[in-house]
């Protein structure tokens, strides 16, 4: 809700009404809706980083309330280390929780992140070609943005990573190197379900 308030439309859907008590929303409709997943992935790496870019500004209000991307890491961090136990590769898990507690201090700007931007929660409208739906505002590193839409597009990440994220990191004007270090710290230590030793650790060993 804060944040379709604060970008209120540009580039997202707009908020016509809500309630804050109920957490009800009512939103404006996209039509055709059809989502960006309807378009090849370097088609879309290209909408993306324009819709990302014009999301990243920082609040002008010193008494906004958007939560800083390291109350989510910090989260995450505790969330895995109660599964240590289940960890198959400990320097690996280790090696990306360090990352998650440093990456979010050591940002060069601070701008207002949607966290969840990926081609499923971008549709086709009528007011713009394309509009962001489902934003989960925290402020941080522009570079992390850009891991949602790089881990949903595994196969590319496989086949080419490095390739892959300095393509996005060219799109955004962000550092590559970053972003790279953003999706290996995702990849190695967000919480899971499932620690065996699964296609994320393996992804995560290639960008090492």
């Amino acid at each position: 809700m804060a944040g379709l308030r604060f970008w209120d439309g540009d580039p997202t859907v707009r908020l016509l009404a809500f309630d804050e008590a109920s957490g009800a929303l009512l939103l404006e409709r996209c039509r055709p809706g059809s989502s960006l997943r309807s378009l090849a992935e370097p088609e879309q790496d290209v909408v993306i980083a324009c819709l990302l870019r014009r999301l990243w500004r920082r609040p002008e209000a010193a008494d906004h309330s958007f939560r800083r991307l390291s109350v989510m890491t910090e989260f995450w961090a505790k969330e895995t280390i109660a599964g240590r136990d289940r960890w198959p590769d400990q320097a690996l898990v280790r090696e990306g929780l360090e990352l998650l507690r440093t990456l979010p201090e050591s940002a060069r700007c601070e701008v207002l992140l949607a966290t969840d931007l990926h081609a499923g929660n971008v549709l086709r409208a009528e007011r713009e070609p394309w509009l962001v739906i489902d934003p989960k505002p925290f402020l941080g590193d522009p570079a992390y943005d850009a891991t949602q839409h790089l881990l949903n597009c595994p196969e590319r990440l496989r086949a080419d990573a490095r390739g892959t994220i300095a393509r996005i990191g060219d799109l955004l004007g962000v550092d590559a190197e970053r972003i790279r270090l953003w999706t290996f710290a995702r990849l190695a230590a967000e919480p899971r379900a499932e620690w065996a030793d699964s296609a994320q650790l393996k992804l995560a060993r290639s960008l090492t």
